[in-house]
């Protein structure tokens, strides 16, 4: 990729994801840094207002620091090993980092809002989905979410384990362009610059090159658990739904707004595959299909021709047991594949609402999971579709 490609790939990124490491936030463990803090959320007020003369960005923040927070808080010089210690630490830093947060992002003018994770928040298939559903809500809403691993209740089962990887899943959960990693180093090496002074600087490569993971390595800092490797694996990770990764030194000056304009900061892991290209092949590509659907000739016409999401009023018949989040099949009345996608309802729920208006959702389920029964971003239309209009 020439640099002019690679300035695109950041220029163009609308939906962005930045991860802030421990040792920023806390300024190598000392407390909360509001100073930095600060920048970082002035930068973010300009990118999500377009002020840099592009299109507003719609931003989350992934920030580490609460239990390095709560370890000053708590007057431990070195990080604790037992679960219960390090959850009590969370804790308490949690509070000062949700404050510090809110109170530098209201100064800039901008909403902000706290969303906790774990693992099985993003392995479930139903909590996955209502994740994805808020944060997407949250940004629709013009919110930013400052998103942390939910350490305080967290276990070795359903741990993320650093937030380099929570990063990455986040920027799998919301489609996101682009993960920006911002840490206390210039970017990769193709050796430790600490102890080769033959090494290079790395400052554009592929996402998921075997080759980075050999670069990287060593760990973190004593504040920190994540080294460089999380940080090349966190983008393979997030290269998996088409987004790319910037690493990148937290303290440059202007980092976020420089990267946006396209200029080349840190090092840029470029993901292969555009972000929708990922996602509609992933669902064109399931092999364990859980049901269908079955359309009226309306419906089908306009799955075929426009790509419209499938409303409830077009589906004349279910078939199988899925639950909300399976991948399911969408066919017309001869029982040809039009279509795949994501259901956004139960397939007990699906059947009571064949035939019915969007608006008498709420009233038949006592709740609403949108207007769709597959809304077009989660729909990819299959060979047999295209063959039919041929």
């Amino acid at each position: 990729m020439t640099q002019e490609s690679a300035a695109e790939v950041l220029r163009q990124a609308r939906r962005i994801v930045v991860k802030v490491g421990s040792s920023l936030v806390t300024n190598e463990g000392r407390g909360l840094d509001a100073a930095a803090i600060g920048e970082w959320c002035r930068q973010l007020a300009l990118l999500e207002r377009g002020a840099d003369g592009q299109a507003p960005r719609e931003l989350v923040m992934v920030s580490s620091g609460a239990i390095a927070e709560g370890m000053k808080r708590l007057g431990w010089s070195k990080r604790p090993h037992e679960v219960s210690e390090l959850q009590a630490a969370a804790a308490v830093g949690q509070m000062g980092l949700a404050q510090m947060y809110e109170t530098q992002l209201s100064e800039q003018g901008l909403r902000s809002a706290q969303v906790l994770l774990t693992h099985a928040d993003l392995a479930d298939r139903e909590r996955y989905l209502n994740a994805r559903s808020t944060l997407m809500t949250l940004l629709r809403h013009q919110v930013l979410p400052v998103i942390n691993e939910n350490d305080t209740v967290v276990t070795d089962e359903i741990k993320v384990g650093d937030n380099d990887t929570l990063g990455a899943l986040v920027a799998n959960l919301i489609e996101a362009d682009l993960l920006v990693i911002l840490t206390d180093q210039k970017g990769l090496y193709t050796a430790d610059p600490r102890s080769n002074p033959a090494a290079e600087f790395v400052h554009q490569a592929r996402a998921g090159d075997p080759a980075l993971e050999r670069m990287a390595g060593g760990a973190g800092s004593s504040i920190g658990k994540g080294g460089m490797l999380t940080k090349i694996v966190a983008a393979r990770r997030a290269a998996g739904s088409g987004a790319s990764t910037v690493i990148a030194w937290g303290r440059e000056p202007d980092a976020l707004l420089r990267l946006a304009a396209g200029e080349n900061i840190g090092t840029l892991l470029v993901a292969p595959t555009h972000k929708t290209q990922a996602r509609k092949q992933w669902i064109a590509d399931h092999l364990q299909l859980r049901g269908s659907i079955t359309v009226d000739e309306g419906a089908a016409a306009k799955l075929r021709r426009e790509g419209k999401s499938l409303l409830p009023i077009g589906m004349t018949q279910v078939e199988g047991d899925f639950s909300r989040g399976d991948v399911i099949a969408i066919r017309d009345g001869a029982g040809r594949e039009l279509a795949r996608g994501l259901a956004n309802y139960a397939s007990a729920e699906a059947r009571l609402l064949c035939r019915r208006p969007s608006r008498d959702i709420a009233k038949l389920l006592g709740y609403s999971g949108g207007p769709e029964m597959v809304h077009r971003d989660n729909l990819v239309l299959t060979q047999a579709s295209a063959a039919a209009d041929q």
